[in-house]
């Protein structure tokens, strides 16, 4: 793994020269940003601070972390407690000398970039950019986390809908469902996210958390869930009913399975991400739930759950070699529920690969 870390800095140095930065600085508050640290540093504490330079690269954490940082990163290691982190890493930019030094503002609040760094006498410029430009490509190691982490998912799902039944709450099915994946071997689910269970009229919401309502018979319930392996996240949302399927529910599923398999077919380089979003969009809208579809086709993923590129009405993006994106349609309809199908793609060189098993989209009969 070090050999992938340092590669990555190298590339992280040649986006340096091209902004003539002489050091790069990266924070991390109470785990806010650590996705960006594991990435090009390896470590995954929840305290930490970069500093790299053209010749040399910097962790400093604090007593906490002393044990793990040696265990996760190849960076020489500072291990401070006498100041803040903030307070620390722009002391260390000012002793270092450095004139031109790249940060994340987008990262950095106003308060401490007032109090910390704006004091520090160098020339402060916003490479907020680059960290995610080099996150969205995914190498095969990273392609090949994410695939492992769809497979626990499906198979935890498989596992726990053995254990549906009437009466069930929404809240029992997530607590089964997270406590599962976890023994087939995951860290946990989501990193910062709750599942989505949502049952009867419930799944009309796209954004709908386990309660304790519990699942009736011939209910179609959508759980949108998926594990992390590795820091890696997949990002699955399937359907099932309870005893029976209505006719509307059926229909409402091949109509989603078209626009998802559409959709899927032109995944490739150089496709724009509003492009692909169109293609699914069509086939609702010539179904005649046009506005019932109410949220873009899909987005990025890998260390965070939600990250670039983005499949919609108002992406900007063009598909790359290396992306991985979700393609997730779904109809909800108000009063009655609703259904979303997703799965998670690698783009290749001449198309697409499925990073999740996506034999068992229709609607899972339990």
């Amino acid at each position: 793994m070090n050999s992938n870390i340092m590669a990555r800095v190298e590339k992280l140095r040649a986006l340096m020269a091209g902004k003539s930065l002489d050091s790069f600085v990266l924070i991390v508050n109470e785990r806010a940003n650590s996705e960006s640290c594991h990435y090009i540093s390896g470590f995954r504490g929840s305290s930490a601070g970069l500093i790299i330079t053209m010749n040399e690269a910097t962790l400093i954490t604090d007593g906490r972390y002393i044990t793990q940082s040696k265990q996760q990163t190849p960076f020489r290691i500072i291990i401070q407690s006498e100041k803040t982190m903030p307070e620390y890493l722009a002391q260390a930019v000012s002793d270092g000398g450095y004139l031109r030094v790249g940060f994340e503002a987008e990262k950095i609040s106003h308060a401490t970039y007032t109090k910390y760094f704006a004091p520090v006498k160098c020339e402060w410029v916003d490479a907020s950019e680059m960290i995610p430009k080099l996150r969205r490509t995914k190498d095969s190691h990273e392609a090949g986390l994410i695939r492992e982490a769809g497979r626990i998912a499906r198979d935890a799902l498989g596992n726990v809908l053995k254990l549906a039944h009437a009466g069930m709450s929404e809240t029992e099915f997530d607590i089964l469902l997270n406590g599962e994946i976890k023994r087939l071997g995951a860290e946990k689910g989501w990193a910062h996210d709750d599942f989505i269970v949502a049952s009867g009229e419930r799944s009309a919401m796209c954004h709908a958390p386990a309660t304790s309502k519990v699942f009736a018979e011939g209910e179609i319930v959508t759980v949108d869930y998926g594990a992390m392996f590795g820091g890696y996240m997949s990002d699955i949302t399937r359907n099932f009913a309870l005893g029976h399927a209505s006719d509307k529910a059926l229909e409402i599923n091949a109509i989603l399975l078209k626009a998802h398999h559409e959709a899927v077919k032109a995944l490739r380089p150089g496709v724009k991400g509003v492009d692909v979003d169109a293609v699914a969009r069509k086939v609702i809208d010539d179904a005649g739930y046009g506005d019932k579809f109410l949220h873009g086709l899909g987005h990025g993923l890998g260390l965070e759950v939600h990250e670039s590129p983005r499949l919609s009405r108002t992406s900007k993006d063009t598909l790359m070699a290396g992306d991985v994106v979700t393609v997730e349609p779904g109809i909800y309809i108000e009063g009655w529920g609703g259904l979303r199908i997703e799965d998670d793609y690698l783009i290749t060189e001449d198309g697409c690969e499925c990073l999740t098993v996506n034999d068992n989209q229709s609607i899972i009969i339990v």
